[in-house]
């Protein structure tokens, strides 16, 4: 009985570690949803919408698993080889055929290590081309969405959805599955051979099988929470970075740059911590798993030796010198893949939670999509016309209440009114930003809701007051969506609207740099650049929301000719707080709290001494004052 001692110690040390870990579990299993562990989404539903992408590659993934079968065999025959080499050598010891059995081994060995190259290679051209089909697809996906779908999700969660995300579920295809997949017939092969050569020793090794299994399912159930922990405060970091960086001219303004530092280092901690915890989880959880393989090995060791070096048999067995050789090599190759396991898992873990976050957003189903019968028009004339239209951001509170309005084909219209009276979002309506709730709204008599999405934009120029000018050069954002347009068409346009005058005096004209948002350029040379973008695609109806806010007056001039230009392309719709620039227009349309308080000329207005009359005048003694404070 002493003889087992040393035995029944190991089995009592690792007994207690099970107990503590299962204790650990079950109080963890009771407070899951206070610790934030939560899934929308299960593996299996995960799997089957990955396995859409992978469909395409199943040639590829079939010859894959030929080359493991290979790398598999090598870990399987290797030790046999090995330990045939030991009986050997303690036998009757041929040198011949010590050569001969080495040249097997080693010709295994540079068989698999060949197989294994083309795998990697495989595996990763097959990844690649899955994860950049997905991530095409995300892209499409959020280009799909409305106004009000973007505005809803921070910019900074977008853009790791689409990288860091879909990195995390590259590492899946490029290497996680073939090895799970290699690791798990590895563990089974392994075990089949060991039942062939003596089953007595495979039994002992099959007593720690349990262990693993307990430790792997709770550490399945830690590593998932630290994952998406991790996974979560990423994305805030990203989104915290993305609005301060893009802000962070107001806050050198402010003087809050110390405030902001505090912010991110509070972010960045806790990013840490949830890194910290995820690092310790699977630190705890390979030593464990190495201990049972060490613990493993000790008693191949005292079994073999006794049953060896002192003539006994184990279970009616004796053990030979070439049979421990060749479990211990066993015990190693079975244990190295399980452990393996841990840190794909890991991976799994990471790509899951991934692959949720992804799905989730292409989930989002798109507010503002074609109606089944939508039709395609060729041609706009500009007729719009608003009938009875109510419209809310939030349920309940209406921005615009039962608006009604005509607009001939190429009229020119102005909407005038204080901030949020509902011009902007006249505006935006028009163009199906969003969705209105009551009325009906007409293009040249056909309801909107009946034309197709990207045909009604396509007929639209949309200047704005806060121009987006995109990374490149002047020429590829005046382009922008057409391709082979000459200089001199471009230039054409650019003297059109008064652009000419600046871009001449550009080092490089129309292939000037353009840095991000066009922070090289003032508000008015990006407002020039805009109308030249718009014109350049000859829209039906323009439309311009605050277009001269902001400008200097000498840049105001050359905005009013532009328009007075480009009204003679089509129908175009301003809102403007600057009353000048609207005098001409053939109908202004005056709003207040979402409902139109008068409409006409702008000396029809004038006369009619109303709301309309009193914006001018008080702008107009503004502008008075001003002038004298500057003489």
């Amino acid at each position: 009985m002493s003889e087992m001692n040393p035995l029944l110690l190991l089995g009592g040390l690792i007994g207690t570690i099970t107990a503590l870990l299962i204790f650990a579990y079950a109080s963890v299993k009771d407070k899951k949803a206070a610790m934030g562990f939560d899934r929308n989404m299960a593996d299996g539903e995960i799997v089957r919408r990955l396995a859409v992408y992978a469909r395409p590659y199943t040639k590829q993934f079939v010859l894959v698993g030929v080359l493991v079968l290979f790398s598999i065999a090598y870990d399987i025959f290797s030790p046999l080889i090995v330990g045939y080499i030991e009986e050997m050598v303690v036998g009757e010891f041929r040198l011949e055929k010590l050569f001969s059995t080495v040249a097997v081994y080693a010709g295994v060995l540079v068989f698999s290590m060949v197989s294994s190259y083309f795998q990697a290679i495989i595996l990763q051209k097959v990844g690649q081309k899955i994860v950049s089909d997905l991530r095409e697809d995300l892209f499409t996906h959020i280009e799909s969405l409305a106004h009000e779908q973007l505005n809803e999700i921070p910019v900074g969660k977008l853009v790791t959805r689409v990288t860091n995300d879909t990195n995390a579920i590259s590492m899946m295809f490029t290497s996680l599955l073939a090895n799970l997949v290699k690791n798990c017939f590895v563990i089974l092969g392994i075990l089949v051979a060991m039942l062939m050569l003596n089953y007595e020793l495979t039994l002992m090794v099959l007593c720690f099988v349990p262990f693993i299994v307990i430790f792997t399912v709770i550490f399945r159930k830690f590593s998932r929470r630290a994952y998406r922990r991790v996974k979560d405060r990423t994305t805030d970091i990203n989104t915290y970075l993305s609005e301060n960086l893009s802000g962070i001219k107001i806050t050198q303004v402010f003087d809050r740059e110390q405030a902001k530092m505090e912010d991110f280092r509070r972010r960045s901690l806790e990013l840490g911590r949830a890194k910290q915890e995820q690092i310790f989880v699977f630190g705890v959880f390979r030593p464990l798993v190495y201990m049972l393989y060490i613990g493993c090995i000790l008693c191949l060791f005292y079994l073999g030796g006794m049953g060896y070096l002192e003539n006994q048999v184990f279970l009616g067995q004796t053990l030979t010198g070439g049979t421990i050789v060749t479990f211990y090599m066993y015990i190693s190759k079975f244990f190295n893949p399980i452990q393996n396991l841990a840190e794909q898992f890991n991976w799994l873990q990471s790509a899951l939670a991934s692959s949720e976050k992804v799905f989730s957003v292409m989930d989002i189903q798109p507010k503002m999509v074609d109606a089944p019968d939508a039709i395609e028009l060729e041609e706009i004339k500009g007729e719009i016309e608003f009938k009875d239209v109510w419209f809310s951001y939030i349920p309940g509170e209406w921005v615009l209440k039962g608006v009604s309005f005509h607009v001939n084909p190429r009229d020119t219209v102005a909407f005038v009114g204080s901030t949020g009276s509902g011009k902007t979002t006249i505006l935006s309506l028009i163009c199906r930003n969003y969705e209105f709730q009551k009325g009906e709204i007409l293009i040249d008599g056909v309801d909107i809701r009946k034309i197709k999405i990207s045909c009604l934009r396509r007929h639209f120029g949309q200047m704005l007051q806060d121009v987006f000018l995109f990374s490149g050069t002047i020429r590829s954002n005046i382009v922008l969506r057409e391709e082979n347009i000459p200089d001199e068409q471009i230039m054409e346009i650019c003297r059109y609207v008064n652009a000419d005058h600046f871009i001449q005096k550009l080092d490089q004209g129309l292939d000037e740099p353009v840095r991000e948002r066009g922070n090289n350029f003032s508000a008015g040379q990006r407002q020039l650049l805009s109308f030249a973008r718009t014109i350049l695609h000859k829209p039906s109806v323009m439309i311009l929301d605050e277009a001269t806010a902001n400008i200097d007056t000498e840049t105001e001039l050359l905005i009013q000719d532009s328009l007075e230009k480009m009204k003679n392309i089509g129908t175009m719709l301003i809102v403007a707080h600057r009353l000048s620039t609207i005098q001409h227009a053939d109908n202004i349309i005056v709003l207040s709290l979402g409902k139109i308080v008068e409409q006409g000329t702008h000396q029809q207005l004038l006369a009619a001494h109303g709301r309309y009359y009193q914006l001018y005048t008080l702008q107009y003694h503004r502008e008075q004052i001003g002038k004298s404070v500057s003489e």
